[in-house]
């Protein structure tokens, strides 16, 4: 393909060439270690790095041109061409590169601040049962046609989307699930990109180092349905019981409203717990289905929710529906339970924000119900480098909902652990509730564990899934999961 085909539609500074924009272009990279002969290599202005100082090298290994918002760096000698917005840039250029996948592979992005991850799973699992192939990008992992790949972003750069959703045609998928960040949506990640279905979760504090303020969050996330290079998507499944659905409203998509209650379209009634899961009869348009999930938790209710929503938008019927939920196992490091034949339950879960933490408290609250009335003790820490305002309001909620905390480090990063505990402490504090505070994670689970009696509910929150510590000067591998078992297995384990 050549160059100004490739840039078509990219704001540019300045006019390309002639013999720049007919010259031809054999692939596009952000990161210079993957720049190849013709390639296009696009050069970011980073929080750390600074793309610029990688131009040198890309053209060395065979770029044809650099391509970046920065000005012409002194003494580079090879073609440079300046976009208003690289990563807006980069968007364009792949969808152009790639041939528009996006126009032919329906996209359903999940955005919001806590859900994302299971509802992307669940979205996916009811995709599968009506005989689709499917690919699915988010937190934990990738997956392409059955595939799994490791994850590397929530939202991966542009590039890397186009490049997948153009392997799944080739494979003959038809379907793309994409958790998609705020973070995404602000940088420019899915800038132009096509949605057929954008899902809303809920919005909550989180992020606020980033965004700097909840209007600023709000609007990111408000990007995945009003976009200011694409179409609307066609469809939007939005939170009747979220505040922050009003504004998300636009007249160009069709809407679909979730809710716990009767004012949505699409409703829950008679929902049971156990220990084995959930049951309830999910109710659209004057049709009942009856539905059973394995995934735990009145919390899980809203999220399949927005998963039948999506699955709606599509035209699955209602009994695939019920089977697509059915047929979801448990989401990984998302209230999973951890089971060594010890008499209390266990369960580790992601939540790393105060209403995350709030709600999956009250999960295992209701569990703890179903366990002869128990405890809930509750494990977390805040991370690192990463908006301190939210601690005091985490400890309040681990405080006023748990019998017992145990806090420690999550993801200290450059920051002194001791003083990220300082700060949680502040909202913990302002309950009677006992607590420890430990800063090495390993010993506080060791902890909480041998703190549990039959009965309790012992929650082991923020990292859930994440198989790594980083601290100041390194990061080590460390997950909740394997410590809970190993502690378990040498308390618990027959002789």
């Amino acid at each position: 393909m050549i160059l100004e085909e490739v840039l078509a539609g990219v704001a540019l500074r300045s006019a390309l060439a002639p013999e720049i924009a007919r010259s031809n272009v054999a692939g596009l990279a952000y990161d210079s270690r993957r720049v190849e002969k013709d390639f296009l290599f696009f050069a970011f202005q980073g929080s750390r790095v600074d793309g610029a100082e990688f131009a040198a090298d890309a053209v060395a290994r065979g770029a044809r041109a650099v391509v970046s918002e920065l000005p012409h760096p002194a003494n580079f000698a090879g073609t440079w061409i300046e976009a208003e917005h690289g990563r807006r840039a980069l968007a364009a250029a792949a969808r152009n590169f790639y041939g528009r996948p996006d126009e032919r592979v329906h996209f359903t992005g999940v955005t919001g601040t806590n859900g994302k991850t299971t509802t992307s799973f669940l979205i996916a699992a009811i995709l599968r049962e009506a005989g689709f192939v499917t690919g699915l990008i988010g937190t934990i992992e990738y997956r392409l046609a059955g595939e799994r790949r490791d994850a590397t972003n929530t939202t991966p750069e542009s590039l890397d989307t186009m490049q997948f959703a153009a392997e799944l045609e080739q494979r003959g998928g038809s379907h793309l699930v994409s958790e998609i960040s705020s973070h995404a949506l602000a940088l420019g990640r899915v800038y132009g990109f096509h949605f057929h279905t954008a899902v809303f979760t809920n919005l909550t504090r989180d992020h606020l180092d980033f965004h700097h303020t909840m209007e600023e969050y709000a609007a990111a996330k408000r990007m995945l349905f009003a976009p200011p290079a694409a179409p609307a998507p066609r469809w939007a499944v939005l939170n009747r019981g979220d505040a922050a659905s009003a504004a998300i409203v636009n007249e160009e998509s069709r809407v679909i409203w979730y809710g716990l209650s009767e004012e949505a379209q699409l409703h829950v009634e008679n929902v049971r717990t156990s220990l084995d899961g959930l049951g309830f009869d999910l109710c659209y348009e004057g049709a009942r289905q009856p539905m059973e999930s394995g995934l735990a938790g009145r919390i899980n209710v809203l999220n399949i929710l927005a998963a039948s929503g999506a699955a709606l938008s599509y035209g699955i019927d209602l009994p695939t529906i019920a089977r697509g939920i059915a047929a979801c196992g448990a989401v990984p490091g998302r209230f999973e339970r951890i089971d060594c034949g010890q008499p209390f339950l266990v369960v580790v879960d992601y939540a790393h924000t105060d209403d995350a933490l709030r709600s999956v408290i009250q999960t295992a609250r209701e569990m703890s119900h179903l366990t002869k009335g128990g405890r809930v003790i509750t494990l977390f820490g805040c991370g690192g480098d990463r908006d301190r305002s939210k601690r005091p309001l985490m400890g309040m909620a681990a405080g006023e909902l748990s019998d017992f905390v145990v806090l420690t480090s999550d993801n200290p990063r450059s920051e002194d652990p001791l003083d990220i505990i300082n700060d949680t402490l502040v909202g913990l504090r302002r309950f009677d509730t006992l607590h420890v505070a430990e800063p090495d994670r390993a010993k506080a689970i060791r902890i909480a564990l041998k703190e549990a009696r039959e009965g309790d509910v012992v929650l082991i929150a923020g990292k859930g899934h994440e198989p790594y510590q980083a601290l100041k000067d390194r990061t080590i591998q460390f997950d909740d999961r394997e410590k809970a078992r190993d502690v378990l297995r040498s308390l618990y384990e027959k002789s």
